[in-house]
C-alpha cells in the first residue's frame, strides 16, 4: 500500500461528507427516468437533474455547458482549471438518467437507513455524480488543478441510446483519459464488454389452421432457430476463447413475436437477440458467426427463409492499455486507501467507448443493486469513492505517473 502525499491528505481531509450525503439525495430526488426514445414527459428526461449540476458547477466558476439532445434532455460539460501544453486532461463521467420506476414504492425519497442511501439511481449512478461534485467542490478549494485539467461530464441516455457520449466523442471535450463511475463496488474495471443486439426474421406462408400443412410456419421455424442459438450460447460460454478480465462471450434471446390470431398459420415471426462480444471481436465476426448457426438450421429446413436485420444496439467493447495513466493513478490510489487496486472486467454496457478517451470503469455501489426495484447505495463507498478519485486527479494534475 503506498502511502498519500501530503497534498492528497489534506484533500481527503476537506471532504465534507454531510455535504455529499445530501448531494447525492438532492440528485436522487430530481427524477430523470429515460424515455426510451419516446417524447420526455413530467419526470422524463434529464433536464431538472441537469439543472442541478450546472448550477452547482456555475457557482464554482466552471462555466458549464448545457448541452440539448431534445425536449428535456440534456447533458452537462463543465471544466475546473486551464490546461497547459503538459497538463493532464482527466474527464470524470457519469450519466444523468435512470431506468424506469414501475413497481418502486416511493423510488426518489432518498431516504437513509442502516448506512444505506435508498432511491432510483443511488448507485447507477447518481451516487458517482455526487463524488464527482465533491471533487469539485475540494478541487476548487484547493485552487484548482496547478497543471491540467478537470472535466466534468454528466451525459444524458446513458441507459438507452447513449447520445448524450456519443456527441462528447463527436464534438469533444477532449481528455487524455476518463474515469466513468459505473457502479463496480470500487473495484477498478480496465476491460468491458460489447453490444451487438438486432433482430432475426423468419418468413413463412399463411394458411387456415383447419388446413396447417397448406402453410409454412414462420414460427415453428423460429423455434428451430432458438433451439440452435441456445446450443451455440452454451457453446461460447463453455468453449470459446476467453478474455482474461472478462470470460468467454455471451448469447441471449430477447424479445420475441409472431402471428396475427389463432386460427391462422403464422406468416412472420421475428426474434431480437444480444450478443456481448470481447475486445477484438468485430460486428463482421459476430454476423459470420451467426450465419453459421442459421445455415445449420437450414440444412434440417429446406423452406427456411430467415434474415438477419441491421444492429439495433452497437456498442464495441473496451480495454486500456496494462500502463494506462489514469488506471495505474486509482489502483494507486485505491490501494492507498485500503481497496483492492488488482484490475478485472465490467461485464455490461456504459458510455465509456463513446467518449473519445481511454475509459477505466469504478464507482460505488454493486450492480446487483443497479435497475432493481431496492436500489441503494452503501454511505461509506461515496466517501470512499471520492477519496479515490481526487488522489487520482491530484497524482494526474502532479505529472507523478
Amino acid at each position: 500500500m503506498s502511502d498519500p502525499t501530503p497534498r492528497v491528505e489534506r484533500a481527503w481531509a476537506a471532504v465534507d461528507e454531510r455535504r455529499l450525503l445530501e448531494t447525492a439525495q438532492q440528485l436522487i430526488r430530481l427524477p430523470s427516468v429515460n424515455p426510451l426514445g419516446r417524447d420526455a414527459a413530467s419526470g422524463e428526461g434529464e433536464q431538472e437533474v441537469a439543472a442541478y449540476v450546472a448550477g452547482r458547477c456555475e457557482r464554482l466558476g466552471m462555466a458549464p455547458e448545457t448541452r440539448e439532445h431534445g425536449p428535456r434532455r440534456q447533458s452537462v460539460i463543465a471544466r475546473l482549471g486551464h490546461r497547459a501544453t503538459s497538463g493532464f486532461r482527466l474527464m470524470l463521467n457519469g450519466h444523468l438518467d435512470t431506468v424506469q420506476v414501475a413497481g418502486y414504492e416511493d423510488p426518489f425519497a432518498a431516504a437513509v437507513e442502516g448506512g444505506r442511501l435508498r432511491g432510483r439511481g443511488a448507485c447507477d449512478m447518481k451516487g458517482a455524480l455526487a463524488c464527482f461534485l465533491e471533487v469539485c467542490e475540494v478541487l476548487h478549494a484547493m485552487g484548482g488543478p496547478q497543471d491540467g485539467q478537470l472535466l466534468l461530464v454528466a451525459t444524458a441516455d446513458e441507459e438507452f441510446a447513449m447520445t448524450g457520449s456519443r456527441s462528447v466523442g463527436q464534438e469533444g471535450p477532449a481528455a487524455d483519459g476518463a474515469i466513468v463511475g459505473e457502479p463496480t463496488g470500487l473495484r477498478l474495471c480496465t476491460a468491458s464488454r460489447g453490444r451487438v443486439s438486432l433482430p432475426i426474421t423468419t418468413t413463412g406462408r399463411a394458411a387456415h389452421t383447419s388446413a396447417p400443412e397448406g402453410g409454412v410456419n414462420a414460427v415453428t421455424h423460429m423455434a428451430h432457430i432458438l433451439i440452435a442459438l441456445e446450443r451455440h450460447a452454451d457453446t461460447l460460454r463453455t468453449e470459446a476463447a476467453a478474455h482474461p478480465l472478462l470470460g468467454t462471450p455471451r448469447l441471449a434471446a430477447g424479445p420475441i413475436a409472431g402471428g396475427e390470431q389463432v386460427n391462422q398459420v403464422p406468416d412472420l415471426c421475428r426474434l431480437e437477440i444480444d450478443r456481448r462480444t470481447l475486445p477484438g471481436e468485430t460486428t463482421d465476426d459476430v454476423y459470420a458467426e451467426l450465419r453459421a448457426v442459421l445455415d445449420t438450421v437450414a440444412h434440417n429446413l429446406p423452406d427456411l427463409r430467415v434474415e438477419l436485420g441491421d444492429p439495433t444496439w452497437l456498442v464495441p467493447a473496451g480495454e486500456v492499455e496494462a500502463h494506462d495513466a489514469v488506471a495505474t493513478a486509482l489502483g494507486r490510489a485505491l490501494a492507498a486507501d485500503g481497496h483492492d487496486p488488482e484490475p478485472t472486467g465490467f461485464p455490461g454496457g456504459y458510455d465509456g467507448p463513446f467518449l473519445g478517451a481511454p475509459a477505466v470503469i469504478c464507482g460505488p455501489g454493486s450492480l446487483e443493486q443497479a435497475h432493481s426495484i431496492d436500489e441503494y447505495i452503501k454511505i461509506d463507498e461515496l466517501r470512499s469513492a471520492t477519496r479515490a478519485y481526487l488522489h487520482t486527479a491530484l497524482t494526474l494534475f502532479s505529472g507523478q505517473r
